[in-house]
């Protein structure tokens, strides 16, 4: 019988890329555009969609009404594009942690000066008890603190075990309640979209490609996206260009909106163009912390995404 995996690779299906045949632009497309900035990301898009009107009508969304909503719709924009998720990095394993604690300078002399201290306690040159009798006295006493040596090293040894214990179990505990604090507040935040031609606030995670956001100040950008209007709109990129000034975003200049950055100044509208780990922060993460198995994800979804595109450019021809 003939090996699936050779015919459906792992990581993205035939079907995820059957469901970007339903789209004008594929994954990696889209990655590509969201990687320029100002004019050349102006100029791309008018070489590549006409306008911002031309990549809504790519994605199926209407600028205006925004997304049906449609349930179908949605999954498989999901399937498509991915879902807005950024898996944490693997959380630590207790015996990683007591293995950290063991690096402390510290108790490294420590475990030295306890193996050191029990190898001499337990050390006896040959001859030593064969001296004058007169030292009998000297000799039983000597005697009893030898067979008691190895007590302070065994000691110096068991109080490094209990330190170390006791960092690993801290760190450990603090690492899980940061990770649920984390969880909780990813699932309470919401971000307003327009769907149906209602303005509604839904869950980060449910933001799909094609979704039409609003954005005001103060908000933290969620996903990728390109403007589709604005009113003196002042991004703050420092988090992921490094940039201290504020960028101002317009149609005719810079139109290009990227998750984890901060909106400083004015209001606007857009249409969300990367999320998850297809946005540049996904990037990012997966290029810094990411575990291997989603680096190699990634790049499978690059590798494939790139060969269907070609292949439609072929067909097309």
């Amino acid at each position: 019988m003939a090996n699936n995996t050779a015919d459906h690779p792992p990581g993205n299906s035939v079907a995820e890329v059957d469901h970007e045949g339903d789209f004008g632009c594929t994954t990696m497309q889209l990655r590509e555009l969201m990687e320029l900035r100002s004019g050349e990301a102006v100029n791309k898009i008018a070489e590549c969609y006409g306008d911002v009107q031309g990549i809504c009508r790519r994605l199926k969304t209407s600028p205006v009404e925004g997304l049906s909503g449609n349930p179908a719709d949605l999954e498989k924009r999901h399937t498509a594009f991915g879902k807005n998720f950024i898996p944490p990095k693997k959380p630590k394993t207790f015996l990683q942690l007591v293995w950290e604690a063991l690096q402390d300078v510290t108790l490294i002399i420590l475990e030295v000066a306890a193996i050191i201290s029990l190898g001499l306690s337990f050390y006896h040159p040959q001859g030593e008890g064969s001296d004058d009798c007169g030292q009998a006295s000297g000799g039983v006493e000597d005697e009893g603190e030898a067979q008691a040596g190895w007590i302070e090293g065994a000691a110096i040894l068991f109080s490094v075990i209990i330190v170390v214990l006791v960092t690993a179990f801290n760190d450990w505990s603090k690492e899980k309640q940061f990770r649920g604090l984390q969880n909780r507040i990813e699932q309470e935040q919401k971000f307003t979209v327009i769907r149906k031609g209602q303005v509604i606030q839904i869950p980060v995670a449910e933001i799909v490609v094609g979704d039409i956001a609003q954005i005001k100040y103060g908000d933290l950008l969620p996903a990728d996206g390109i403007l589709i209007q604005g009113n003196d709109l002042k991004i703050d990129e420092s988090s992921l260009t490094g940039e201290s000034d504020h960028v101002r975003k317009s149609l005719e200049k810079d139109p290009m909106l990227l998750s984890g950055t901060h909106v400083m100044e004015g209001s606007g509208r857009m249409v969300v163009s990367a999320v998850g780990l297809n946005s540049q922060t996904g990037i990012i993460f997966t290029l810094l912390g990411a575990s291997d198995e989603e680096k190699k994800k990634v790049k499978k979804g690059e590798k494939l995404t790139y060969f269907h595109s070609h292949l439609d450019n072929s067909l097309s021809l």
